[in-house]
This record gives structure tokens, sequence and C-alpha cells, in this order.
């Protein structure tokens, strides 16, 4: 993009749905495919079911829940206690289809798109990234299980759905009987502890909260190759991500997904701070099981139990053997782990 385009798109200017499209248009291209070095699961032509929620997430009842806030994609099977799961970044509700069926035989399992990723709305981001805060991401879920009926109810969260229910514990102290959280330190600690390893493993951080349009345009100039470099730099696992998992994460990353997925980091990397330090004297009081992977950058870098015992008042947890994807890399030692902790 030249100096005369980039003066086109003033940082100020709204970020719409048709100028979103156009920085994508304008900078797609520049790099080939046949220079990036993907993994094996990436060059395959794994054929996708018509409908790659059913072949993967078979037998949950979809719906579209309207909250204060945004319209959430929300799947729902099993029968017993309530359990919700958080997906993370770049991913959807399907990152849970090597757990979600197995433990939707014990429980009755939610799954839902955080607002701004998958099939949910994207909201305009407002002032401060402020409809991004894991404040209002944590009360959509909240009101999405109280139309399901659940007032209180177990959830777990992964990566991004973890920081939504870090805050979710704080906000609504008693919506949760017991939580998990997979593969994160709070989110506090990690900016005030970051160094410059963690900061070149984790670059995304410190690049997607920097101000619109930059990473967007950046970024717009081909999705494929950032989203498979971002799952690439931190599954450890081969073979881990399902092809048509793949594919249906690339459906959902939309210009208008990356916007939103920019403007949840920009709230971690501001207003959310805001919130946590005024609140940096209350505790989860709910049991808390912290599992992380033994090959990703979090337990390679913090004492992920010691970090949460800092946050909450009964902690266990540890590592598994995976990276960054828990879900996915690890799903058997994750389904047991689980259950046993929320049973």
């Amino acid at each position: 993009m030249s100096d005369n385009e980039l003066a086109d798109h003033p940082s100020d200017a709204p970020l719409t749905r048709r100028r979103l499209m156009s920085l994508a248009a304008t900078t797609t291209g520049a790099i080939g495919s046949s220079m990036l070095n993907l993994p094996a699961f990436a060059e395959e032509k794994t054929a996708v079911a018509t409908d790659p929620i059913e072949k993967l997430l078979p037998g949950f009842r979809r719906s579209r829940i309207k909250t204060a806030g945004a319209e959430i994609n929300t799947l729902v099977k099993g029968e017993g206690p309530p359990l919700l799961l958080l997906h993370g970044h770049p991913q959807t509700v399907v990152c849970w289809h090597k757990v979600a069926p197995r433990l939707a035989e014990r429980f009755t399992v939610v799954l839902t798109d955080l607002r701004g990723y998958g099939d949910s709305s994207k909201p305009d981001g407002g002032k401060d990234s402020v409809a991004y805060s894991k404040r209002e991401m944590a009360r959509d879920q909240v009101e999405v299980m109280q139309s399901l009926g659940f007032e209180r109810f177990l959830a777990a969260g992964h990566d991004r759905g973890g920081r939504v229910l870090h805050r979710l514990l704080l906000d609504h102290p008693h919506a949760v009987t017991k939580a998990a959280v997979l593969d994160i330190a709070p989110t506090a600690t990690m900016y005030g502890k970051v160094t410059k390893d963690f900061a070149m493993r984790y670059m995304w951080w410190f690049f997607l909260s920097q101000p619109a349009p930059l990473p967007e345009t950046l970024i717009g100039n081909n999705l494929d190759f950032y989203l498979q470099a971002h799952i690439n730099k931190q599954n450890k696992t081969p073979s881990a991500i399902d092809p048509v998992a793949f594919e249906e994460y690339r459906r959902c990353y939309t210009p208008e997904t990356l916007h939103a997925v920019c403007e949840d980091y920009r709230a971690s990397a501001g207003i959310d701070l805001v919130h946590d330090a005024a609140d940096a004297d209350k505790r989860i009081g709910c049991p808390l099981l912290a599992l992380w992977g033994e090959k990703g950058v979090v337990g390679s870098t913090y004492d992920v139990r010691a970090t949460w015992r800092e946050k909450a008042t009964d902690v266990r947890g540890e590592s598994l053997p995976c990276g960054h994807y828990l879900p996915e890399e690890a799903p058997e030692p994750l389904i047991e782990k689980l259950a046993a902790f929320l049973i």
C-alpha cells in the first residue's frame, strides 16, 4: 500500500464493513501461497462435509441467542450439570470437537462463539474498544446461560475464552460453581512481567493491539498465511488440528472477524487492565483448575499455579503433554482432568 493509499485510510476513520473489505482486497496477494512452508494438513485437500459443524459436533442443537450487546452462536448437547466451554483465538466452537461430545455424556455441554468470533455477531468496539472488554464478553456468556435456564453452571475457558472466564468469575461470583482455565496466566500478570522472550513468542499481543487500521491492513494482506502461521507457531502436536476444523476456522476468519479480534486484544491491553487494577484485591471464590501445555509459552514462562493462587482461594493444576491447543492436542488427558475436577 502506497503512502497515498495510506493517507486515504486515516487511523481515526470508522472501520466499516466496506472499508475493511477494501483494505483486505487492496493488499491481498502480496505473499504467494507457493512461498509458504505449510504443514501437511494444510496442503491436503480434505473433503469438507456439507455441514462441518454436524460432522465435528454431531447432535448439538444450534441457536443464536441475543444478549444485551451481541448475538451469540450457541450449541447445546447432553444431560446433567450445565458446563459452558469457551474457545480461544483464532478458533471457534469447533475447537472442542474432540472433547465436547464425550463430556456431553455426563454434562449438558454449552458451546458458544465469543462475540466477534465464529458465527456470533461483531459489534462496533466503541471508545477504548469497550465492547470487547472481557467484562462485556463475560456478560454475554452469563446471559446466554440464563436464557437456557442455567443460573449456576460449571465452566472452562481456553486462551481468550479463559480470560473471559476470569472476568466472569470476578463480576458474577455466584454464577459458576467450578471453573477451569486452559493455558493462560492472568492477563495483568503477563503484561506486568514481560520479557524479551515472551514478547517475541507472543508477538500478537503487542501487534494486534496496535491502533486501527495497522494490524487489520497488514494481516488482511494474506489472511490464509496469518492463520496458518499463528496456529503453526503454537501447535506442538503433528496432525492435531483436524483439516475440517481448520477450514471452519478459515471460513469464520473474515475481515470483520479480524477487526473484532484486534478490538479484543486492544481491550486486553487497555480497558481490561483498568478493570483488573480496580479488582486487584478480589479473589475467585469457586474451586479453580489451571491446566497448561508443558511445551507451550505459558508453562515455560510462568509458574502457572502460583500466578492463579494470587487470584483465587482454591487452586489446583498441572501441565499436559502438548503445546497451546489443549482441546485438540491432548483431548484424552483434558477430558480426564476436567471430568474428575468438575464432577
